[in-house]
């Protein structure tokens, strides 16, 4: 079981600038294959940055976050 703590430590997320995805997949491989790239699509680092996602009743989705990010 993973603990908690391995999900929000720096040392142990994934690195958005890392993940490459085949645009030429079907949209939704190219989803799955983000996510089992990023293994925390709500917490992964950018450069030297944590970047934590969080839920808000206004704005984007996270589904439309990630689509601008792998469309």
């Amino acid at each position: 079981m993973t603990d908690i703590k391995d999900l929000t430590n720096p040392d142990t997320l994934v690195d958005i600038n890392d993940i490459s995805v085949n645009k030429d997949l079907p949209k939704p491989e190219r989803i799955k294959e983000y996510i089992r790239q990023i293994k925390n699509p709500y917490c992964f680092k950018c450069g030297n940055f944590v970047v934590t996602a969080k839920y808000s009743d206004k704005g984007l989705s996270i589904e439309d976050c990630l689509q601008s990010i792998i469309v």
